[in-house]
């Protein structure tokens, strides 16, 4: 209703040039911004205006646009001059029309240029923009041995160029809409219209749709709170996020949607159960076999990240769970401060550390590593702060979150890890049990788009939990899964009319 009222109350164009020049100036300040630049002429008789953004202005193109404008000849416009304008001296491919001054503002904010044209109440809007960009390079948080070294980068159309490069497929879809009443932010649904579901197709744009907000100057992350459904709070992501073409190719054929957001590269991927933040490209640039024994490495490695700490904390308070064979876990000196608190100080200097180094400059950052690593090791070692014990646990259980492909789950298993640890501190084995059992529970409950996230382990589905556990080798990769509920699935769940016996 608000996006139809909108329509209603816009201004048209003027035929009078000068009005539509002086409406401009209310509404952008044309002459108080020095990158709003009107570049105003007379060409065939005619006087036209050329309204544009500095810095988003392929310049080459618009000098070949007026060397046309200015070849016109006295007297040529003289009938019609803004149809032949638009159909024989805008030699361009990317053309359309203005009919509202909100329409021209609104597209020279974004980049195209305006022509306005003294007698129209129409403008030419051209489209030669161009964006500072950077080429496309390998994403620094899922880099492959093998494999493309192109990512995804901050511009819109390069992002999509490469999508449209891996799957050349015409029913794959690029629906554009805006977000932010302020900011305008260009946000692209992407999907393969006979795979995905149309139902999760129509949520999704619902949703991007029903966004009110000012900006989106955390482009991605603030569209993800913004369309995902449950709590703001839920610290485990609700959807994946993904730097690589490839990896956004593969989900777009088992028939995920992809929201893309302009100024960002990263690509959010809908929807994501628990276990897509644990796979990795490098799975599938190697061998199956070698692509099993790297997920199982990867499994392992996230528990150890989470559990190991309450463990060996459970068994330092209650050395009796122990069998004689297993003594030698527990620490030799305890030190003056409890365990427990060398747990928390510990984890809370590595995050510190790993704050520090991002917000080093980098060629401070490996100085930065290596006082961090005498400082929490040999020397806090030395003075009795912490048991060489508690260092080399928390090496490894930090080493297993580094293990996790998606940073975001990461993240949340450090702070599933320390609410162990809490749980252990204060009740032993009963608080443990009882934590893992919250875990999971809550991860049970927690659904990704109507998916639940824990499947399909729960609710239990057999085939699914194989492509989770198993690399796919290529051949199987068109198995999609069931619980995406794609169009193939719901052709075969719609029962099929019966055919009526040939004539012989």
């Amino acid at each position: 209703m608000a996006d139809q009222q909108r329509e209603i109350n816009k201004t048209p164009l003027s035929t009078d040039l000068e009005k539509n020049l002086s409406l401009l100036q209310e509404r952008m300040s044309v002459k108080e911004n020095f990158d709003v630049i009107v570049r105003e002429m007379t060409v065939g008789s005619v006087k036209v205006a050329l309204l544009f953004i500095d810095g988003l202005t392929n310049d080459q193109i618009v000098t070949l646009i007026l060397k046309e404008l200015v070849d016109i000849r006295r007297g040529e416009l003289s009938i019609n001059a803004y149809d032949k304008i638009y159909s024989h001296f805008v030699p361009y491919t990317e053309v359309e029309q203005a009919e509202s001054l909100e329409d021209v503002v609104n597209k020279v904010l974004m980049g195209p240029q305006v022509l306005l044209i003294d007698g129209a109440d129409r403008a030419i809007v051209i489209d030669a923009r161009t964006y500072p960009a950077r080429q496309p390079e390998e994403p620094d948080l899922e880099k492959v041995v093998r494999g493309s070294r192109d990512g995804f980068v901050e511009t819109l159309v390069f992002n999509t160029a490469l999508i449209r490069r891996r799957i050349r497929d015409p029913r794959l879809r690029m629906e554009t809409m805006q977000a932010g009443d302020r900011s305008k932010t260009d946000v692209v649904l992407c999907y393969i219209k006979d795979v995905a579901n149309p139902q999760l197709v129509e949520n999704i744009k619902e949703n991007l749709q029903k966004i009110r907000i000012d900006g989106l100057p955390m482009a991605e992350k603030a569209v993800e709170e913004l369309i995902s459904p449950g709590s703001y709070w839920n610290p485990f992501p609700k959807v994946r996020y993904t730097e690589r073409p490839d990896v956004a190719a593969v989900h777009l054929l088992e028939g995920h949607v992809l929201v893309i957001v302009d100024t960002s590269p990263s690509i959010m991927i809908t929807p994501a159960t628990y276990w897509h933040h644990l796979q990795h490209a490098e799975e599938f640039r190697q061998n199956p076999t070698i692509g099993i024994y790297i997920r199982w490495l990867r499994f392992v490695g996230v528990a150890i990240s989470i559990f190991l700490l309450p463990l060996w904390l459970l068994a330092v308070i209650n050395p009796d769970i122990l069998p004689p064979g297993l003594k030698f876990i527990g620490p030799q000196k305890t030190g003056e401060i409890p365990i427990f608190l060398q747990f928390i100080m510990a984890e809370i200097s590595i995050d510190m550390v790993r704050m520090a180094t991002i917000h080093t400059p980098t060629a401070l950052a490996s100085g930065i590593s290596i006082v961090a690593a005498l400082l929490l090791g040999q020397i806090a070692v030395e003075v009795g702060l912490f048991s060489s014990e508690v260092v080399m646990y928390v090496a490894i259980a930090m080493i297993g979150t580094f293990l996790t492909p998606s940073y975001e789950l990461g993240w949340a298993n450090r702070l599933v890890r320390i609410f162990l640890l809490v749980l252990t501190a204060a009740f032993g084995l009963p608080g443990l049990i009882a934590g893992a059992v919250i875990f999971i529970g809550y991860l049970a409950m927690t659904r990704s788009f109507g998916v639940p996230y824990l499947w399909p382990l729960i609710p239990f589905n057999w085939g699914g939990l194989k492509g989770v556990l198993i690399r796919t080798p290529v051949s199987m990769i068109n198995i999609r899964p069931s619980i995406l509920k794609t169009r193939e699935k719901i052709r075969q769940a719609v029962p099929q009319p019966a055919r009526k016996p040939e004539k012989k």
